[in-house]
């Protein structure tokens, strides 16, 4: 058990790493090495670091990382928890869900209270306050809607972790952050399984910044307790009236037909194979490009050449569905 707690230890810290995106520009996380500890980032190094942070220093630090991770985990662990509470297996059953599948999902959950206690542990640990669960409107309302969000929530965590690989530097945290995101990644695999989607729709997954998944994450997030909230500003949401049907070649349409001008906006498509596609915004709407597949996440952006935090307009909107080629 005590190598299983070093490990876990180390995994959160490699999660931690995912959040160092603030702002439009790239904030640079100083991660010192301490050959003494199995872990780079122990609970000792934490304390200095809560000691300086005291002390004036930097207000980004890896203490606030790993509080803005534990927002994550304690948003998916609630979220399992809530599910599996509210609808009976008999439900997940009518789906057409083996009794093994139906273990799978509750597994995941299992995944995510771990992460939760190894995270509150390392925090506690630095001499701080973990944070508290936030208040949450999941919008399920029935099993199948539950293991839709849920597909959600691991594209997420594979686009979180891709995104913020180049930013970590210490390999030991690299080689944590690596173990955690194929995990993430079996899950998500499972879950398109189970909703009778294409397992592997792409030979690769898309690379999403810390603001713009922080923007997904909010949108579940109803309310924070006092000193729970995290630093950081949602994009505006996106609402396309007809996500549900949407596939590659056809048009995708905004509720809001002017909330943004002719012109000078662009609609952004990010999917793993393609990298980001812009298209012209006109009229409240915008063509979908050819050939993206599995999770796009959409934005509109000022810019049709780079798509960086100070461009961007609105977003990011998941579609749920995979897109393919119109016939």
């Amino acid at each position: 058990m005590t190598v299983i707690r070093k490990f876990l230890a180390c995994a959160s810290v490699g999660l931690a790493a995912f959040g160092c995106v603030t702002s439009a520009h790239p904030v640079s996380i100083p991660f010192h090495k301490r050959d003494a500890h199995p872990c780079p980032l122990g609970s000792e190094e934490l304390h200095h670091q809560h000691s300086r942070r005291q002390a004036g220093a930097p207000a980004l630090t890896d203490l606030d990382i790993l509080q803005f991770a534990l927002t994550l985990e304690h948003l998916e662990a609630a979220f399992y928890e809530q599910g599996f509470k509210k609808f009976p297996p008999s439900e997940f059953l009518a789906l057409g869900l083996a009794q093994a599948q139906i273990d799978g999902l509750v597994q995941i959950g299992r995944t995510e209270a771990a992460h939760v206690t190894a995270l509150m542990a390392a925090i506690a640990g630095a001499g701080a306050t973990p944070v508290s669960p936030c208040t949450y409107d999941f919008k399920f309302t029935d099993a199948k809607s539950m293991v839709a969000t849920a597909k959600v929530l691991e594209a997420v965590g594979v686009s979180a972790y891709l995104g913020a690989a180049p930013l970590v530097t210490d390999k030991k945290i690299l080689s944590a952050a690596a173990s955690i995101v194929t995990i993430e990644s079996r899950h998500q695999t499972f879950i398109r399984t189970a909703l009778r989607e294409d397992p592997v729709p792409q030979a690769f997954d898309a690379a999403i910044g810390a603001r713009q998944i922080f923007t997904l994450a909010a949108s579940f997030i109803t309310s924070c307790p006092p000193g729970s909230a995290l630093p950081l500003q949602a994009f505006p949401s996106l609402n396309i009236v007809n996500a549900a049907s949407v596939k590659s070649g056809s048009t995708l349409t905004l509720a809001d037909t002017t909330a943004f001008p002719d012109g000078t906006t662009f609609c952004s498509f990010t999917a793993g194979e393609t990298g980001t596609l812009f298209t012209p915004f006109s009229n409240g709407s915008c063509t979908v490009p050819p050939g993206l597949g599995g999770e796009v996440y959409v934005t509109i952006t000022s810019s049709n050449t780079a798509l960086t935090d100070d461009k961007i307009l609105a977003g990011y909107a998941l579609n749920f569905s995979s897109l393919t080629d119109e016939s």
